[in-house]
């Protein structure tokens, strides 16, 4: 049996950056949030306190040396950076991979998720509900000139050897496919580009939270694939009988009147994040999603899929390779490597260790 193709989406946050000093102050990342974490409610698990590699700083070599002799221990493929292109040139997050260019360490594979969508700082009302934001960074769509900066910028990646390819493809993420109104010019537009630079061809696949609505829209495009990811599946929940129901508007009370964000229970929701309708598709590339707590950045009104553990997120790794096993295509995504202010990682922390590394080194053998 072919062992799966394992993409770890990887967020190059964890530097101090001149924006990040002028919208949040001096020496702010991510870790910022992370640290200061509280817990919520009795039983919370807050903070996240990461383990082996520390409160590290992306700009040191030896940490992301460190990530990839994790990442293959558990078996992952490669990492997905997420890269910021606003426009014209402007990007946000960009130093620690284009050290992984320069500097052509760590051997590892990688690929690209542009993460195609403006930033906002955001205020909340007591219901969770946002009623403010105030734009940081906008993402704009200039045109052909604009596709081409943007291609030519990550040329030298493209022809990097580590550079995951599919089929001899270059796998390349967007984001927000459906954001983009001309999504379909551009992709054709940089498979001209690809071959004018004797590169074989792309395979760009499209990120879809609700794989049901937006499977058939994205295809349309011009995508090769479409990666699902159920992370906001917990939403059906309260569809299901008068007692889920009942549930949800018990969690809804809680929130407003307790001022506790909104918690579901990873074993609960963990089904919810494979779809088996469509990602038995060829085309369609399933998650693996093994905690979620977004309380660190957005407090109490944050929501969190609360007791994930290793085991049970065997469980889950066990839902997606009865999936995978029914395809050919072995991708799968894990999201993510490193996203500590979503408390959506598996890199080691204090409670658990190499738990979830574990885990996925048996999910990848």
């Amino acid at each position: 049996m072919t062992s799966p193709i394992v993409i770890a989406y990887y967020l190059p946050q964890f530097h101090p950056t001149p924006n990040n000093d002028k919208w949040w102050g001096k020496g702010f990342t991510e870790w910022t949030n992370v640290a200061k974490a509280q817990k919520l409610y009795k039983g919370h698990y807050q903070p996240h306190i990461p383990a082996d590699l520390g409160f590290y700083d992306l700009r040191v070599p030896e940490v992301r040396e460190q990530q990839a002799e994790m990442a293959r221990y558990a078996g992952v493929s490669a990492f997905c950076y997420y890269h910021y292109w606003f426009e014209n040139g402007n990007e946000e997050l960009d130093l620690p991979f284009k050290e992984v260019l320069r500097l052509g360490k760590p051997d590892f594979p990688f690929c690209l998720c542009w993460a195609n969508e403006s930033w906002y700082s955001k205020m909340w009302n007591k219901e969770g509900s946002v009623i403010s934001k105030k734009l940081l960074a906008e993402q704009k769509y200039l045109g052909e000139d604009d596709n081409r900066k943007h291609f030519e910028s990550l040329l030298s990646a493209f022809k990097d050897n580590r550079y995951l390819r599919y089929e001899g493809k270059i796998l390349f993420v967007i984001y927000k496919p459906l954001l983009f109104e001309g999504m379909r010019e551009f992709i054709m537009q940089w498979r001209d580009l690809a071959h004018l630079n004797g590169l074989n061809d792309f395979y760009f696949i499209g990120y879809s939270y609700e794989i049901e609505k937006e499977y058939e829209q994205i295809m349309e495009l011009g995508f090769d694939a479409v990666n699902s990811c159920g992370i906001i599946n917990y939403q059906k929940i309260g569809n299901k009988g008068f007692l889920s129901r009942v549930c949800r508007r018990l969690n809804y009370l809680k929130r407003v009147i307790l001022k506790r964000p909104e918690v579901l229970e990873y074993k609960e929701v963990a089904p919810l994040f494979v779809n088996s309708e469509y990602d038995i598709k060829e085309d369609v590339i399933p998650t693996l999603i093994p905690n979620w707590d977004h309380t660190p950045r957005s407090g109490r009104n944050g929501y969190l899929f609360a007791n994930s553990s290793p085991d049970l997120f065997e469980k889950h790794t066990n839902d997606v390779k009865v999936i995978l096993n029914k395809k050919h295509n072995q991708i799968c995504f894990l999201k993510s490597w490193n996203e500590w202010g979503e408390g959506n990682y598996v890199e080691p922390d204090l409670k658990f260790g190499w738990g979830y590394l574990d885990v996925l080194s048996g999910f990848s053998k």
